[in-house]
């Protein structure tokens, strides 16, 4: 048997691929990461960054360095025919929820730069131009058949991510059915130049179209809206065609057109996210509507909830097993947006009396509600920033403290900021009086053990006066314990087959 060229092998230099490299680069695990394509791509679709893909970045010390080149979005209005209707004030629906309580944009084409040399820093270069060819999987591990400038290359790793987009080669290898389908009609993208916006967004909706117009840093804007019917006849669009509606729909006006493209929105979900020692994580594992903001979000949390378990089972950390929870971490929240977030854009894309109604009273009414009534701009906060996403039905789960269960996110909480001591590794924390059994527990197991003041802030996020909560390394919960808590976090170990080192994965300073 060969000796391993990379414990693992990531197929793909997106931010789903580059995060995940990262991570286990941190960690000490030998990792290496390819992609077909000659460089980083200058085109990009995805732009916001939401506040737990930000949470989690906080924890690798990258946030810093995201906010201050991103542009934050302030406020939403929304026209219909051109008319306002509504502001939505986007700047701090999410205030007391999380560290970061607004919507980001710092686009694609600056975000996997930015990746890219955070992984330079730990020593891990992309190899571009390095295509997969084919695998073989076995008990023991992955022969990779790769080609780099037309060279064959074979490989063996213990594990393979395939984070390789759309048209995923690791998927189809595995055979893997990616099922959904593609909404009608035909979508466009345009980076113009709109000095006026600041860090306004514009949500035009009309009686057969829509267009949605994004501030984007340095002046600029990302526009995306539906193509109107009968511009396709010749097989050919450009700006011009879809100039009209969108000067209608958000007010924009004769812009410097930087780049055009059109597009068909797809929206699928692969059956399965693991086949043996081969993973799935971003778009290879599921696809979206761009104008919802979830898609490479999503990727990046399969990245990270992917990184660790694997980083652990390498390192010793834990057996194989861990690597179990993948799957039902993360396909139920892919399969939750396509249900959800691309059902809504689908109703709105739709040409019908349903579609029609949808944009010109529906959507309208409903955000016109949001800006009026303060209690429903959190709950919407919280469902677009994907802090509510939860793992409760976790085989890592165990515990319940009335509202709160193991698998939810650990509350954030303002007055303590209780989230800055998270850094990619589990740790214990403890609001009250943390008792010396769980004080010898941590200690002898090399955890951080975290105590703050009890107030009523804690007693409002759900959290209980001297009980203990295991957070995992990206900031779940993992145990939920009473104060005989040594007892129980030991069992929950034990039972899962969990050995801890306190080894930090944040980079410092971010």
């Amino acid at each position: 048997m060969r000796e391993r060229d990379a414990s693992v092998l990531v197929v793909g230099a997106g931010p789903t691929g580059l995060v995940l490299a990262l991570v286990l680069a941190r960690m000490g695990v030998a990792v290496r990461i390819v992609d077909r394509k000659p460089g980083p791509s200058r085109e990009s679709r995805a732009l916001g960054v939401r506040a737990r893909t930000l949470e989690l970045y906080r924890a690798l010390g990258l946030s810093d360095r995201v906010v201050a080149a991103g542009l934050l979005m302030k406020a939403g209005e929304v026209w219909v025919e051109g008319q306002p209707r509504a502001v939505l004030p986007l700047g701090r629906m999410g205030q007391g929820i999380s560290p970061f309580p607004y919507l980001l944009i710092y686009p694609q084409d600056a975000h996997k730069p930015m990746l890219i040399s955070a992984l330079a820093e730990v020593g891990v270069e992309v190899d571009w131009h390095t295509s997969l060819l084919g695998f073989t999987p076995d008990a023991e591990g992955v022969t990779a058949s790769l080609e780099r400038d037309e060279q064959p290359e074979v490989i063996r790793t213990d594990w393979l991510v395939g984070a390789d987009g759309g048209r995923s080669t690791v998927r189809e290898g595995l055979g893997i059915a990616f099922e959904g389908g593609t909404a009608e009609g035909l979508f466009y993208v345009a980076d113009v130049q709109a000095h006026r916006l600041g860090g306004t967004a514009v949500l035009g909706f009309g009686t057969h179209r829509f267009a949605v117009l994004f501030p984007l840093p340095e002046g600029r804007a990302r526009l995306i809206g539906m193509v109107p019917l009968g511009s396709e006849a010749d097989g050919h669009i450009d700006y011009e065609d879809v100039a009209p509606d969108a000067r209608c729909l958000t007010g924009l006006e004769a812009p410097e057109v930087a780049w055009f493209s059109t597009y068909h929105v797809r929206h699928r979900v692969a059956a399965q996210f693991r086949h043996g020692r081969c993973f799935l994580a971003g778009d290879a594992g599921h696809v979206h509507s761009p104008l919802g903001g979830q898609g490479m979000n999503t990727g990046i949390g399969d990245a990270l909830n992917l990184a660790w378990k694997l980083g652990a089972v390498v390192r010793g950390e834990a057996s194989a097993a861990i690597l179990d929870s993948y799957e039902p971490e993360r396909l139920p929240f892919a399969r939750r947006l396509v249900a959800t977030t691309d059902a809504a854009f689908l109703r709105v894309a739709d040409d019908s009396w349903v579609g029609r109604t949808t944009r010109t009273r529906v959507m309208p009414a409903v955000l016109a509600l949001v800006s009026r009534l303060g209690v429903l701009g959190p709950l919407m906060f919280r469902t677009i920033s994907q802090t509510r996403i939860s793992y409760r039905d976790s085989p890592l789960s165990d515990g319940r403290w009335g509202r709160l269960a193991a698998g939810d996110r650990l509350p954030w909480l303002k007055s303590q900021d209780n989230h800055a001591v998270l850094n990619f590794t589990w740790q214990v924390h403890v609001h009250g009086e943390a008792g010396p059994e769980i004080r010898a527990w941590a200690e002898a197991r090399g955890l951080p053990l975290h105590v703050w003041p009890w107030d009523a802030e804690a007693h409002a996020a759900g959290l209980r006066r001297d009980g203990a909560v295991l957070v995992r390394p990206d900031g779940h919960i993992g145990c939920l314990s009473n104060r005989t808590a040594a007892a129980a976090v030991e069992a929950y170990a034990k039972q899962r087959e969990l050995s801890f080192k306190s080894v930090s994965n944040r980079a410092s300073p971010s």
